[in-house]
């Protein structure tokens, strides 16, 4: 027992690495953030699809009332990614990356709504200190101002992966995770199209090596591991467990994009981290 945990522990936590490197490369690629997330689901949905097939894992819906929850959970994912891009490009990856992580305890906040469990006093206090590392983050808190801005869609962008999460739940157990990303990537794929047609393409060619690296390592593999992960742990403890993506994504910012994060980035960053521990280990005893 204490292997198999470990076993799935060590891929949560690759996962996190995986997914962790989406930071600097929705930073670096030189395309809007619509257009990237379509290469990026478009390229993965080839991926997953041979490896389907070279495994033989079934791609076909079971039920036609799994298809509400996961085309829902398709859009939810579609928006959560074009935004948390955006809140890469109008601020950093350190910004963009910690006003994302507030997601795990959005999702435990928001879980009561989707299973039977009671909300409680301790989740309602760190919901409050996860806000408060928010406010930390900003420089000010000017609207106007892109690094604010950024880490608003980033928040923005947590609420919706954390319904997303919530919505997958009640999918896991009949779906392996790679069937379930899979049909993931057509509803976002298909989404996306429009984009397209109305914002700039003609860089796609020369940025293909980082959006392969976005469809395979990224997404095809993280993301598949993670959806895994949602058959051992729950789903606000597998968001928590995860809280290691910042510090990865900091890290890798500092050494492909030499970004150093300020000091109130530190501070709201600690004050978030701490908060996502403290669930954590929270989630472990109960």
């Amino acid at each position: 027992m204490k292997g198999s945990f470990g076993k799935h522990f060590l891929e949560l936590t690759f996962a996190t690495l995986f997914i962790s490197t989406s930071g600097v490369l929705g930073k670096h690629i030189a395309l809007d953030p619509p257009v990237i997330i379509w290469c990026r689901a478009f390229l993965a949905l080839f991926v997953l699809y041979f490896y389907c097939r070279h495994k033989k894992i079934s791609l076909k819906i079971q039920s036609n009332k799994d298809l509400p929850t996961l085309l829902l959970s398709g859009i939810f994912m579609a928006g959560h990614w074009v935004t948390y891009f955006y809140a890469l490009k109008l601020s950093n990856v350190a910004l963009g990356i910690l006003s994302l992580y507030t997601f795990p305890v959005i999702t435990a906040l928001l879980e009561p709504l989707f299973v039977q469990s009671k909300l409680s006093l301790v989740q309602v206090f760190l919901g409050l200190l996860i806000l408060m590392g928010v406010y930390v983050l900003l420089p000010e808190f000017d609207i106007e101002n892109d690094q604010v801005l950024g880490v608003l869609v980033g928040v923005f962008s947590a609420l919706l992966y954390a319904l997303r999460t919530l919505l997958l739940k009640q999918h896991v157990k009949k779906y392996s995770g790679t069937v379930i990303i899979f049909h993931q990537m057509i509803i976002v794929s298909v989404l996306l199209v429009p984009f397209l047609f109305l914002m700039n393409v003609t860089a796609i060619p020369s940025q293909i090596p980082y959006l392969l690296v976005l469809a395979v390592i990224t997404t095809a593999v993280g993301h598949t591991l993670f959806v895994k992960s949602l058959n051992f742990f729950e789903v606000s403890t597998a968001s928590i467990i995860s809280s290691l993506q910042p510090i990865f994504g900091i890290i890798l910012a500092y050494v492909f994009l030499n970004e150093i994060p300020s000091v109130n980035v530190y501070a709201g960053g600690f004050i978030i981290l701490f908060t996502v521990v403290i669930e954590s280990l929270r989630s472990k005893k109960s």
